[in-house]
């Protein structure tokens, strides 16, 4: 019963708002004697229609004559700014992109595997949270990539906000520091395995690497990198497990799990070598 009037009661406020609302017109576009209805937004000077519909016989016509059937935004260099709405979609699209630039071009993908590694040889299962470990990679990712963003900003962002360069310089510079980041942590047997792919040769240096075989073989290499510190985190703890598991073997304790006695060991042999400031530290240095 109280769903009935629920949904009574909304109708009811829909079908209101429907005849309090003020209709809405729809102009067209009315020219007379060259110029444009005072109704319309625009310039009275020229029109988007330039001839009537159905003039036009092909489609090339059709570009020419008329303007509404292209689109085109135009920053500082034309009649105004870029629209709000539009700005907000750029804004949209740069975050939905952004965690793919992130791992794709930045050292996050080593940052987080080594810290996982870590949580996974402790055996702490869920100690850090996902969240912190997610948390502690980007921002460690920003702390190593802070001078290559700078430079970024200062050789192609600033510039084309002030007009000196265009869209394609400026994408082409912002490259630049990002491939010099990349390129010193590219092991060279990935970036031949690449450029062997795609049939194409290369003379040894990084100008001749396109953005396609860079990515990919600094992805590679990184994964490799991360996989092989993770694996020197593992030793001490596996000792610490083998040493557990032969200890409880004497004693005859068979059916008692080695991980649940070696776990605390771990923990304080971590603690005890400030095992988090020997982790972060030498991982960052890896970058340097």
């Amino acid at each position: 019963m109280l769903i009935r009037i629920t949904r009574s009661l909304c109708l009811l406020l829909m079908v209101g708002i429907l005849c309090i609302y003020p209709c809405v017109g729809v102009h067209a576009t009315a020219v007379e004697n060259g110029t444009l209805d005072s109704n319309l937004t625009g310039s009275t000077d020229e029109r988007t229609n330039i001839n009537d519909p159905g003039t036009s016989e092909s489609g090339d016509d059709l570009k020419e004559l008329n303007i509404a059937n292209t689109v085109t935004v135009t920053y500082d260099n034309g009649n105004g700014n870029v629209n709000g709405a539009l700005r907000i979609l750029i804004t949209l699209t740069l975050i939905g992109l952004a965690p793919i630039l992130i791992i794709c071009l930045t050292s996050f993908t080593r940052i987080i595997i080594v810290l996982h590694f870590t949580r996974q040889a402790l055996n702490t299962q869920t100690a850090p949270p996902n969240q912190v470990i997610v948390g502690l990679a980007l921002f460690l990712t920003f702390f190593i990539m802070s001078p290559t963003i700078a430079r970024v900003r200062t050789e192609a962002i600033q510039p084309f906000d002030r007009g000196e360069i265009t869209q394609q310089e400026a994408f082409a510079t912002a490259m630049g520091p990002i491939r010099e980041f990349m390129y010193p942590q590219t092991q060279t047997k990935d970036v031949q395995m690449f450029m062997e792919i795609s049939g194409a040769e290369w003379d040894g240096n990084i100008e001749s690497i396109p953005n396609a075989v860079l990515i990919p073989s600094f992805m590679l290499s990184e994964l490799r990198t991360a996989f092989i510190i993770g694996f020197m985190i593992y030793i001490p703890f596996i000792v610490i497990d083998m040493v557990v598991a032969s200890v409880l073997m004497s004693m005859g304790m068979m059916m008692l799990p080695p991980t649940t006695i070696s776990m605390p060991f771990k923990i304080l042999l971590f603690v005890l070598a400030d095992g988090w400031n020997l982790v972060i530290g030498n991982l960052v240095r890896t970058f340097y």
